[in-house]
């Protein structure tokens, strides 16, 4: 029997994660190109030695052939599939795959993400690479959903930071963006970000900061700006900043500064993020929580391939 002959039972009804009011194709879509993929993928299945699995060349006859499924061993968010997909493909053209969970998409313990079936040699070697790309980015689409849920019905949105491992930044924002989050500026050159060090270089005069900020970019750049007390909060309105970014505030004190700023920029709150807090934070009123965790310390969600 053929792996295109091989009877499979009909994918599961997947629940995609809601995102009210935005595009999801557009959110969702995939950062990197095809030929991005597949160098990123080879390279990391050279770096396993795949391509030389002594194991599975010693145990496994060339032309057996199997079926097996990439399962949820827990509740999570799914992302990072095109890079799992490849490395099974690198490994065997002619496998055959069928997606039963996108990314995005919400699974349960026990739910089957992938169905597999080519030869076992391939399904094998590429399985270690394939898990690693798809558990740690589901894990980042997983803690993402979790703070996205904890702040529901507040009007706080949940943002992810610069704290990404280094050459995966496209990957792990796009994973945030899978668990229902947004992105913050992908890098230096996307926005103003004033913080703290940068203030020491204008004697903390936060107005000084923001106008040369102003005559350096483009009119139609946003600039942002750090601030720890409501007198920063306050110059930074006057010297009209896009975004004022309270740092390491009490709720209190970040309440009163979302009634200060009466919507004439948008509120940001940082520090002291996690999920026993994030929702107290949200109910102040602020329009942005970032959340350095989201990237820097989401455990993988946990994944396995079964063979049938």
């Amino acid at each position: 029997m053929s792996m295109h002959e091989d009877p499979v039972t009909p994918p599961r009804r997947v629940t995609p994660l809601d995102t009210p009011s935005i595009d999801r194709r557009t959110v969702l879509r995939f950062p990197l190109h095809e030929t991005q993929v597949a160098a990123l993928v080879r390279s990391s299945l050279e770096e396993d030695g795949a391509f030389n699995d002594v194991t599975t060349i010693a145990t496994v006859l060339s032309d057996r052939r199997a079926r097996a499924r990439l399962v949820a061993r827990e509740a999570g968010v799914v992302a990072g599939l095109a890079l799992a997909i490849e490395a099974f493909h690198q490994l065997d053209d002619k496998v055959s795959i069928r997606v039963d969970a996108e990314d995005g998409t919400r699974v349960a313990r026990g739910d089957s993400i992938l169905f597999l079936s080519g030869h076992a040699r391939g399904l094998l070697s590429a399985e270690r690479v394939a898990l690693n790309f798809l558990q740690r980015l589901s894990g980042v689409a997983t803690l993402t959903a979790r703070y996205v849920d904890a702040v529901k019905g507040t009007r706080a949105r949940i943002l992810d930071t610069r704290k990404t491992t280094p050459g995966w930044r496209a990957l792990e924002k796009y994973a945030v963006r899978c668990g229902g989050g947004v992105n913050h500026r992908l890098d230096l050159s996307s926005a103003v970000l004033i913080k703290d060090n940068h203030l020491v270089a204008v004697e903390g005069d936060v107005g000084v900061a923001i106008r040369r900020a102003r005559d350096l970019v483009s009119a139609s750049a946003t600039v942002e700006v750090e601030c720890e007390t409501i007198t920063q909060v306050k110059a930074a309105l006057e010297a009209r900043a896009d975004i004022i970014l309270l740092d390491n505030m009490s709720n209190d004190e970040m309440a009163a500064c979302v009634t200060l700023v009466d919507a004439r920029a948008i509120v940001e709150a940082s520090g002291g993020v996690n999920l026993d807090t994030v929702r107290g934070i949200a109910q102040t009123g602020v329009d942005h929580i970032s959340v350095g965790a989201l990237t820097h310390s989401a455990p993988s969600m946990d994944l396995a391939l079964d063979f049938e």
